[in-house]
């Protein structure tokens, strides 16, 4: 029993160590995109600020890989004086196409004098790889995009400050499915043809990426709880066998014979 404790013990504290991290590195960004080519790159963990007007447009972009489940926060400043203002967060994947949110509120209208409004869209797992015609969230670079929704004539253009944040969490090998893409969708270099990534083509339009780099699906903790499973099972067959084989002799035959 206590070689079975130890070993569990051990590989379940490897499966523990193996997980990736969030990244929670670099400057926060304090200026936003106005649109799908300029937006900022910002990385998870860190909070983005932005000074605007009402009316604009204002784009982020961030890096999501296999198995991880992002979640955008966005909070906006809103001016002392203003009418009653809806404001709405709409996040696209690296092919542009707009990704529903399981849950959180992705539009909210603020109150004519409230101080600020906040915003959340939880995405949908990403996966390592889908069929083609599915719009299920790949690794690859988000865009986020905040922007007020039948905005008042006269709030057009008033000063506004926005933050806007964005978490992962890893939901473990139980999401893991069998096949990976060949690259991440990023935009400048997974969707152009490689005579135009050469040395001398066109920066890539976004260059983030997590900070232990592209998964793709290679890794998953299904890795050690199938390497666990099958090596209890041997366990437990070579202890069953000690237990079950017997001392050899025929029955009623005196030890000493």
């Amino acid at each position: 029993m206590r070689v079975f404790l130890v070993f569990a013990t051990a590989l379940l504290a490897l499966g523990l160590a193996a997980g990736p991290a969030a990244a929670d590195s670099g400057d926060a960004p304090t200026e936003a995109g106005t649109s799908f080519r300029t937006a900022t790159e910002i990385d998870q963990g860190r909070t983005a600020t932005a000074d605007a007007s009402a009316g604009d447009y204002l784009y982020w972009s961030f890096p999501a890989d296999a198995g991880q489940r992002p979640t955008v926060r966005a909070t906006v400043k809103l001016p002392e004086a203003h009418a009653a203002e809806t404001w709405q967060l709409d996040v696209y994947d690296g092919l542009r196409r707009r990704q529903a949110c399981q849950w959180g509120a992705q539009t909210r209208t603020a109150a004519a004098g409230a101080g600020s409004v906040e915003l959340t869209c939880v995405l949908r797992t990403v996966r390592a790889w889908s069929e083609p015609w599915a719009n299920d969230p790949l690794p690859g670079t988000y865009y986020v995009r905040l922007t007020a929704v039948g905005l008042p004539t006269g709030d057009l253009g008033l000063p506004v400050g926005a933050e806007v944040r964005v978490d992962a969490k890893d939901m473990g090998g139980a999401v893991a499915v069998d096949g990976r893409l060949g690259e991440p969708l990023v935009p400048g270099s997974a969707t152009a043809a490689p005579a135009a990534r050469s040395e001398d083509a066109t920066p890539v339009l976004s260059g983030i990426e997590p900070e232990d780099g592209w998964a793709s699906g290679w890794w998953s903790d299904r890795w050690v709880w199938t390497a666990a499973g099958g090596l209890l099972a041997a366990l437990a067959g070579i202890g069953g066998y000690a237990l079950t084989r017997g001392s050899g002799r025929p029955p009623g035959v005196p030890p000493n014979v």
